[in-house]
């Protein structure tokens, strides 16, 4: 039996899978692996190194790689970057404003009883939202806000990953005009194969003086790229059941096996494995129709701060995690309605 004839299945489902729960879901995992430093009490579980939040922004982005190529390959280039930039820029640019004008007075109210020199103590508001405009967060903090928590001068510690990701989008609308990245899978893998190889060794970075973003960049862009040769692999050969459930067993013994850079290098199959899984776990038909899962990662980290401020983390991890829960989901829930889907 040929690989080709091993590999084939049936067409990827596109518009009948559980991706959007499956993405709701990572950002929940998000969530609960901050709850424990954001409430100052430890680490929280961690898996091979990395906390649980690490390991759900990898699943992020193995599903991203995949969906991201489809829609560079299906779509012109222009309206693809229109499509990227309208589904992360406007939604992000309200969080910002959302944390300057509302959470950080009401932070300043509680901790000081006073908006006193909110306006022009440095960080000042403006000085937050303009610094932060072009997606790679230079300021966490805001004047005086959240001096006195556990996890301080941090508004929002979950979104300097969308950088990165934005990066990840503009190097397949790139590789999207080059014909034999369209046409052949070969260029995906040796590009993976590529990313996994300076991770690998990304100690040499510093040699050379590089900083660490760039460090971040290729922590996280051999799971984008193994996702994209996933996209390559189901675009031929469709989905196999027996492929899914051999690819998840073979993500977790790499992980489990190679300390350090398993989770890059197993991230096709950890791709292929969420992917099935996705097309055999139902989701309700609301989340099926609005994805509030982006929403919900931005937001989380801010309304963690402030039931912290409220005193929330006093009435232990669980009651606090399901309050910062149902805080977070009704902001997601209104900046899909009100922002993400209108864009």
């Amino acid at each position: 039996m040929s690989i080709a004839t091993a590999l084939r299945g049936a067409p990827y489902p596109y518009r009948a899978n559980s991706l959007n729960l499956f993405r709701l879901f990572l950002a929940a995992l998000v969530l609960f692996a901050h709850s424990w430093y954001i409430a100052g009490r430890g680490e929280g579980p961690h898996l091979q190194g990395e906390n649980l939040g690490g390991w759900a922004v990898a699943g992020f982005f193995v599903i991203s790689g995949f969906l991201i190529t489809r829609s560079r390959i299906r779509t012109p280039a222009g309206d693809y970057l229109l499509h990227r930039v309208a589904r992360i820029y406007p939604a992000f640019i309200v969080c910002l404003v959302l944390t300057a004008a509302v959470f950080g007075p009401i932070s300043m109210l509680i901790d000081y009883g006073s908006l006193a020199g909110y306006a022009t103590t440095p960080v000042t508001p403006a000085q937050y939202v303009w610094g932060n405009l072009g997606l790679n967060i230079t300021s966490y903090d805001i004047g005086r806000t959240l001096d006195t928590v556990p996890y301080p001068n941090a508004w929002n510690g979950s979104l300097w990953t969308l950088y990165y990701e934005f990066l990840c989008y503009l190097a397949v609308w790139l590789l999207g005009a080059w014909a034999l990245f369209r046409r052949s899978l070969l260029p995906a893998i040796a590009l993976f194969l590529a990313s996994v190889a300076m991770w690998a060794n990304i100690g040499l970075a510093s040699r050379f003086g590089l900083d660490p973003s760039y460090t971040l960049l290729f922590k996280l862009l051999p799971f984008f790229l193994g996702g994209t040769v996933v996209y390559f692999v189901i675009d031929r050969w469709g989905l196999n059941k027996w492929v899914g459930i051999g690819s998840i067993a073979v993500a977790v013994l790499i992980i489990a096996l190679v300390p350090g850079w398993g989770g890059q290098a197993a991230s096709p199959f950890m791709a292929y494995g969420l992917l099935f899984l996705a097309t055999i776990v139902p989701q309700p038909r609301w989340i099926a129709r609005n994805d509030v899962s982006y929403g919900f990662y931005i937001y989380a980290w801010p309304v963690q701060q402030l039931t912290v401020l409220f005193g929330g983390a006093q009435w232990g991890m669980v009651a606090y995690i399901l309050i910062t829960i149902v805080g977070t989901a009704c902001l997601a829930v209104a900046s899909w309605f009100l922002v993400e889907r209108p864009a």
